[in-house]
């Protein structure tokens, strides 16, 4: 059975080019457009990693991950920050936050699909 992984990202063009990369790869894929969403789509999907995105209407990336990070089923869940952010203060908090990799826009597929390989066990 194929590992499933959450894209988190407010632009619906670019979460399609993150899933056709990742299913390219093998991967199933459940798509949430910004935190608050993906809260609710955590709640009936079973997802092995996330790949979200630091700058979203209604919840952030960062506010987010601290959210699933204080849950008991996700407080394990690989996450991903793909994101146009930067700067090493926004990669700290990332990382405070529980963050396990942090892949700068715009990216490479393949850089993509190596990080979730690495992290996806």
């Amino acid at each position: 059975m194929s590992k499933s992984i959450l894209v988190v990202d407010d632009s619906g063009s670019f979460r399609t080019v993150v899933k056709l990369a990742l299913q390219k790869a093998g991967f199933s894929v459940v798509e949430a457009g910004d935190g608050r969403e993906a809260l609710t789509k955590l709640e009936t999907n079973k997802v092995n990693l996330i790949v979200c995105d630091v700058n979203m209407p209604n919840m952030d990336g960062l506010t987010f991950l601290r959210h699933i990070k204080g849950m008991p089923a996700h407080k394990f869940t690989p996450v991903i920050m793909l994101t146009t952010e930067s700067q090493e203060a926004k990669k700290e908090e990332g990382r405070q936050a529980g963050c396990k990799a942090w892949i700068t826009k715009p990216f490479l597929p393949s850089q993509l699909v190596d990080a979730v390989n690495r992290l996806c066990v």
